[in-house]
């Protein structure tokens, strides 16, 4: 039976709390820039959505890597080193920069997959006028990504929950300014939310600045880095933890944002349906990832201070923490499903078929929240390559694949549309679960041995 620490639960509890509000704020962002667009015209929601499946992989895969940061900063936390943390954060500033002037590059050729895409004319020059505007928000994104890691490195979580709740506040009235053309701007429709957001990033940075600059928190780190140089090295050491964090997020997205493009030939009924479900576990998800967020940051200052017995205790902790809350959001799911995707639409065919896929997306829960939190707990340790690999066969061969041949394809049972592919979810996260938690297990044993081995001598 996993050990149950009441100290570890409130303190990863205390980590979480702000992370899960933080998390909401940012959804609720996207959520304005649909409506708001949407009043606009349909047109321009439309733009909005075909734009943010390029966009939204790419801003990922850059925080993924930046995630790196945070146990990196956190294990030197934990072992209370000031000097390598200030100078990590100007390595990761540096590297964040440079892969958001790489990316604005990539983005200036959106229009080549765009032009492979049977959408029309005018679909297509708004969905690429977005893109070329929230293009130029990579660069304040990478500066607020960094400085949010440190301050999560450094158990501050409250400073990205108040920093979230400045950028829905610039959002709303920069999507008014742009969207409809007010105080002399020009009225850009879903275009105008690609400056809102750039805008909200730019806000978003200067505010941690600011706020880095007068936190108590940060104090023992305001000071200069041994070198202002860039260190091959050091930047070598954040790309090699944070490459396989940024593969593993772009398999999950890339993975849901797949699956209606392969079932859109089943109509328009089939996709809102699959989309509802995916839309609701995606909010879900929140509360298991900000538990796991919260465990990176707990492994890596126990891992900083070799205290290996709490380290124990903390992350079996998160995992029942997870389990528990996991419980609670499938029992809600399942009482309120014909009542959630009345939320979505008034349309009685989608609302059944809806209801009957949030029931697998309630049971892929458990294994979602034993995936993420012993991810993230490895993410800690400063362990990536094999969450890599395991997320890797486990979303796409497992996962998308049995899901194609259940969703698809006669081979097995009649194909079985989207519900095949939830299916194929469900068994790719529970595979992801279980090789996680082995892999996670045998670090904590051979912890344990070089812990035995080096008290012995």
């Amino acid at each position: 039976m996993l050990p149950f620490s009441r100290f570890e639960a409130r303190t990863i509890l205390k980590l979480s709390g702000p992370i899960v509000l933080a998390q909401l704020t940012q959804t609720l962002m996207y959520f304005v820039d649909t409506v708001m667009a949407g009043r606009y015209s349909a047109m321009d929601m439309a733009a909005i959505a075909v734009a943010s499946g390029l966009w939204l992989p790419v801003v990922l895969t850059m925080q993924g890597l930046l995630l790196a940061l945070t146990p990196i900063i956190a294990q030197f936390y934990g072992s209370k080193q000031t000097k390598p943390i200030s100078h990590f954060t100007l390595q990761g500033l540096y590297l964040g920069f440079m892969l958001a002037a790489i990316l604005f590059v990539v983005m200036l050729f959106a229009d080549i997959p765009l032009a492979k895409l049977n959408m029309e004319a005018a679909l297509r020059d708004k969905t690429l006028e977005y893109l070329y505007y929230v293009s130029f928000g990579l660069f304040p994104a990478a500066g607020y990504m960094v400085m949010r890691n440190l301050f999560e490195g450094l158990g501050n979580t409250k400073a990205s929950m108040w920093i979230a709740f400045v950028g829905i506040l610039v959002n709303i009235p920069a999507n008014y300014i742009f969207i409809y053309g007010k105080l002399g701007m020009p009225a850009l429709g879903g275009a105008g939310c690609g400056i809102a957001t750039s805008l909200v990033f730019v806000a978003m940075f200067i505010a941690m600045l600011v706020y880095g600059y007068t936190s108590r928190s940060t104090r023992p780190y305001r000071h200069w880095p041994q070198t202002l140089w860039l260190s091959l090295k050091d930047q070598w050491q954040i790309i090699r933890i944070g490459t396989p964090i940024a593969c593993s997020i772009f398999f999950e997205v890339t993975l849901f944002a797949c699956i209606p493009l392969v079932i859109v030939h089943l109509g328009p009924i089939m996709v809102a349906g699959h989309q509802i479900a995916h839309n609701y576990s995606a909010i879900v998800f929140m509360l298991p990832l900000s538990l796991g967020l919260a465990a990176t940051i707990r492994v890596g200052h126990l891992v900083g201070e070799n205290n290996l017995q709490e380290l124990k205790k903390a992350i079996s902790t998160a995992i029942i923490l997870s389990m528990a809350m996991s419980i609670l959001t499938v029992i809600f799911t399942l009482i309120f499903r014909n009542q959630v995707a009345n939320l979505y639409t008034s349309d009685a065919a989608v609302i059944a078929l809806a209801s009957s896929l949030l029931i697998l997306a309630a049971i892929y829960q458990f294994s979602d929240a034993v995936q993420v939190v012993a991810a993230c707990a490895l993410r800690g340790m400063k362990i990536t390559k094999p969450v890599f690999f395991i997320t890797l066969i486990s979303y796409w061969p497992i996962g998308f694949g049995f899901g194609a041949v259940l969703g698809l394809t006669d081979w097995l049972v009649e194909p079985m549309g989207a519900h095949g592919f939830w299916i194929g979810i469900i068994v790719g996260l529970t595979v992801a679960a279980l090789a996680l938690a082995v892999v996670l297990r045998k670090q904590l044993n051979r912890m344990e041995h070089a812990h035995l081995k080096g008290a012995a001598t």
